[in-house]
């Protein structure tokens, strides 16, 4: 499992890259620095919680996972 503090340093991370990107779009899309800013802001406000939360949850879920046996010394 993930600790919580590097769920968080994950999510940080995406969302400012994912912000450049939406913010780099819409500027090329509208030519308007202020309002490609708007946006970019807004969507990482809202995308940052879920992020979030959608990463906790899957923590939860055991698919995909192998368990690992543990070692026993003797």
């Amino acid at each position: 499992m993930e600790s919580t503090r590097r769920s968080i340093a994950k999510a940080l991370s995406w969302r400012l890259l994912a912000t450049a990107i939406t913010a780099s779009l819409v500027y090329a899309w509208t030519g308007e620095g202020e309002f490609a800013a708007a946006i970019g802001l807004s969507d990482t406000a809202l995308k940052l919680f879920i992020y979030f939360g959608h990463e906790r949850a899957w923590n939860r879920i055991p698919f995909g996972r192998e368990r690992k046996e543990p070692e026993y010394f003797i």
